[in-house]
């Protein structure tokens, strides 16, 4: 049975629009957690757009589940995230003038560097991810990097503007979760997954965790916080 873990970066996002105090993503992830999440996940970006050094420091003192660190593979964050001790991170590309991760990390451009980084977090104790699209060329190279985890980005399936172009990129994604299953890594999905684009996945039984955030933070400006998560992970334990 999968899981849901909620991102509450876009909780941050409204609140550093006024650069005032709420709404604040620490509470967000408390009601996330109550309403069923099973993991918080937060993007502590070099620029600091949203989530702020201080969200991490109190997410990690007070989420129950699982604590899943997004961050780029530099020498700041791996520091931060040894001194933080969540319990996973997710190694994610970052450019300054996106406005979300706009694609999978390129794993293949540097493994060198890759291994080293995974390498210093796992003696850390830190369960490590890569985020990668749905490319077996690149999910290989995390395994031979040393990654736990495979979270395959869905960005282009969600995007699909056709009917024909959804059941394509979807196969993509499917090849790429089977790619990473038979390596034995564990297998994650993220991006762009809203309350439709994900009722395809319950194809994919080898998906341990669906990683999502604005479509549930949208949802909860309109019914609430705790009902958008409670629907999403009604969504999520029907595969």
């Amino acid at each position: 049975m999968a899981r849901l873990a909620v991102n509450v970066d876009h909780v941050a996002t409204v609140r550093q629009a006024r650069g005032i105090e709420e709404p604040d993503p620490v509470l967000a992830a408390g009601l996330a957690e109550l309403a069923g999440a099973e993991g918080i996940i937060c993007h502590l970006r070099e620029d600091r757009r949203h989530i702020q050094d201080r969200d991490l420091r109190l997410l990690r003192e007070t989420v129950k589940t699982r604590l899943n660190l997004e961050m780029a593979a530099v020498d700041e964050m791996v520091r931060i995230a040894l001194e933080t001790g969540p319990d996973m991170v997710t190694l994610v590309p970052e450019k300054r003038l996106e406005l979300t991760t706009e694609g999978g990390l390129d794993v293949r451009s540097d493994p060198q560097r890759y291994a080293q980084v995974a390498q210093r977090l796992k003696a850390g104790g830190i369960l490590v991810s890569f985020f990668v699209d749905p490319d077996p060329a690149q999910i290989e190279e995390v395994s031979t990097c040393g990654g736990d985890i495979v979270e395959i980005h869905t960005g282009h399936y969600a995007e699909a503007k056709t009917e024909a172009e959804a059941v394509k990129r979807f196969q993509a994604v499917k090849e790429a979760a089977a790619a990473a299953h038979d390596l034995g890594l564990l297998v994650s999905a993220g991006h762009g997954l809203n309350y439709l684009n994900i009722k395809r996945f319950k194809e994919l039984p080898v998906v341990d965790e669906y990683s999502i955030g604005h479509s549930i933070v949208a949802r909860a400006v309109l019914v609430g916080m705790e009902r958008a998560v409670r629907e999403m992970v009604a969504l999520v334990k029907d595969f």
